[in-house]
């Protein structure tokens, strides 16, 4: 496995792989590997492409230092799990190259509109800038790719399409199924980061998507269901929504078919975020 960290070099790396008639397959990730990013890197192999991981913990993209301070950050264990799961290349970019500014504020940013406002971007202010931003660069440097992303973050999917629709990016994204633990919780790097009684209380998420999956309704039925799972399970709710999977609109009740149903809680002072397709019923059918 190649490891590298100058912007120059990973953007000439890429150049020269795609020279010799290899597809890039870009795997961003903030580092914290698990099952989840394994999946990834296994995903862009089965397509037949060089991986090419990323791990950046962007700072541009938190907009609460504590919460940076504490994201977990496991090295060793990084570059072993990347190398055991086939990655070609692993970038570890330095802060100074890729924001030569920080701390203070970047000159330029890139900022998706009405998607990034709502949900995640409304409890984390300026969150999905700095996601667009970190995301523009790793294109921009890697060149002409397939980009693959996890599910657990729809939002951020749905955000990054739209830029890459937006600015005409040559970068297609690959959106990958969740991929959860044995008692449903699904994988994130914060997850360390829960105590054992409050990752049993996370397994809420998992249970009220279940729930509103297994119970038609409504939309607004939806929403209450997976608000009481998650309220009965003493988690915080941040927000429990049923959307449109490509706009992300709200459905209102007198709409039927596949939604998207997304929840936030924080449990002791961590922030989880789930979701999963579901089918609504107009009210009163």
């Amino acid at each position: 496995m190649e490891r590298l960290s100058a912007l120059g070099a990973w953007r000439e790396y890429a150049r020269v792989q795609r020279a010799s008639g290899r597809r890039i397959g870009l795997v961003p990730t903030m580092g914290a590997l698990h099952a989840g990013h394994s999946s990834l890197f296994e995903a862009a192999r089965s397509n037949g492409d060089l991986v090419l991981a990323t791990i950046f913990v962007n700072p541009r993209q938190f907009n609460d230092a504590g919460d940076l301070m504490k994201y977990p950050r496991t090295p060793e264990l990084d570059h072993h799990s990347a190398e055991q799961h086939g990655v070609g290349c692993l970038v570890e970019p330095t802060l100074e190259e890729m924001w030569p500014d920080y701390p203070n504020p970047t000159a330029t940013t890139v900022s998706v509109r009405g998607i990034s406002d709502t949900l995640e971007g409304a409890g984390r202010p300026g969150h999905f800038d700095g996601v667009a931003s970190v995301v523009a660069k790793l294109f921009a440097v890697t060149g002409p790719c397939r980009a693959y992303f996890g599910e657990k973050d729809f939002q951020q999917i749905a955000v990054i399409r739209q830029m890459v629709r937006d600015l005409a990016l040559d970068v297609e994204i690959v959106s990958c199924p969740i991929v959860r633990d044995g008692d449903g919780l699904a994988f994130s790097s914060r997850n360390v980061l829960l105590s054992p009684e409050a990752r049993a209380r996370g397994v809420a998420l998992s249970r009220a998507l279940r729930d509103v999956q297994k119970t038609r309704g409504c939309a607004s039925v939806q929403r209450r269901r997976m608000r009481e799972v998650l309220e009965e399970s003493g988690i915080d709710v941040a927000y429990a929504e049923v959307v449109d999977p490509i706009t992300l609109v709200p459905t209102g009740d007198d709409e039927v078919g596949e939604r998207r149903a997304l929840i936030a809680g924080i449990i002791d002072g961590v922030r989880l975020i789930d979701n999963a397709a579901v089918f609504v019923e107009a009210r009163g059918t």
